[in-house]
């Protein structure tokens, strides 16, 4: 009888710590997809950084924007050297440690569908993506917030003409680009250019660190329909694209580009409002109209640009879409083999 008794504790005691072991597969999952988000990034760097630029460059007659993809990666280039295409890569690659999106796709995959007993259907797989993004952005915004004004920093967008640049107002970098955005009168200094540093101006000038959460709810609500529709997407066309015997190094690529162009082009608004909500507490006037919240942005994109408005940075975004997507499923399927 005490032997029996005092097992059920230890039996517990097990089950309890099994829970939070974690197993070979799982261990597999969060390895592929931290490469995978890895490499993808990297690839895409430059088009990823004039994305966020044209998104929140302001529309004005006053000031010369990055317009065009080709003549703005030159100019990029002139002005900051092969450091501007990197700009913001690396914390952007740092989020991916935490980032356990496939991780956490594959276990609410396992979580709807009873461990295999259920079928995988599409609501399923909706519900699975948009869980497993909203958890992972959650997670990892402040490192989002932070990589955005880096990417922004230093790029050389005029201040707008009601702001008129002085002698301290210029950035600490090289001549080419002494008249590039800042957000005060006071201009960037080296520590601020790196990942601690810009945190630390975030959460000192911005209300602490309710300023690293801000537009939080916009880019929730954005991610949701995004990562459901990728991975739905993505599951759907496989099994077209790759059926069984099927499934090159050319198909996979073909559909994971396409998983990627459907699902950022229907949920790219969201983005948009994202990118102006992130720089909404930078004190400086050059971005504009300082908007109180997401749908204060979208009402004052409306009534000022129009429905094209929501969708500027879009064509940098659809060329880097594809190879970044493919680049990320592929490797993660390749690694997850290898593993």
């Amino acid at each position: 009888m005490a032997s029996s008794s005092s097992s059920l504790p230890l039996n517990q005691t097990k089950g309890f710590l099994s829970f939070f072991t974690i197993s070979p597969e799982v261990a597999s999952y969060f390895v592929a997809g931290g490469c995978a988000g890895a490499a993808s990034r990297t690839i895409v760097s430059p088009l990823e950084r004039l994305k966020i630029i044209q998104q929140v460059q302001p529309r004005s007659s006053d000031v010369q924007p990055y317009k065009g993809v080709w003549r703005s990666l030159v100019r990029m280039w002139k002005e900051e050297g092969p450091r501007g295409y990197m700009r913001g890569n690396g914390i952007n690659c740092l989020r991916i440690v935490p980032y356990r999106r496939f991780t956490t796709y594959e276990q609410l995959k396992k979580f709807f569908t009873k461990h295999g007993s259920k079928e995988l259907d599409t609501p399923k797989r909706l519900a699975s993506g948009a869980l497993a993004g909203i958890t992972s952005v959650c997670t990892t915004y402040p490192l989002d917030i932070v990589r955005a004004r880096l990417s922004i920093a230093t790029a050389s967008i005029p201040l707008i003409k009601s702001q008129s640049t002085t002698a301290n107002s210029t950035l600490n970098l090289k001549p080419s680009v002494q008249n590039a955005f800042h957000t005060s009168s006071h201009p960037y200094t080296a520590q601020e250019l790196t990942m601690w540093g810009m945190t630390m101006k975030i959460v000192r000038e911005e209300g602490g660190i309710r300023g690293l959460y801000r537009g939080l709810v916009a880019t929730a609500f954005g991610v949701a329909p995004y990562v459901g529709i990728n991975f739905a997407a993505y599951e759907v066309l496989r099994g077209i694209i790759t059926p069984p015997g099927k499934n090159s190094i050319t198909r996979k690529l073909t559909c994971g580009a396409l998983a990627g162009s459907i699902s950022q082009t229907l949920t790219y608004p969201f983005d948009v409002l994202r990118r102006k909500m992130q720089v909404a507490g930078m004190k400086s006037s050059a971005l504009g109209h300082k908007y109180t919240g997401a749908l204060d942005a979208l009402i004052g994109i409306m009534r000022t640009e129009g429905i094209q408005g929501l969708y500027r940075g879009l064509w940098p975004n659809l060329l880097k879409v594809a190879p970044s997507i493919a680049t990320s499923f592929f490797t993660y399927e390749l690694v997850r083999y290898l593993c």
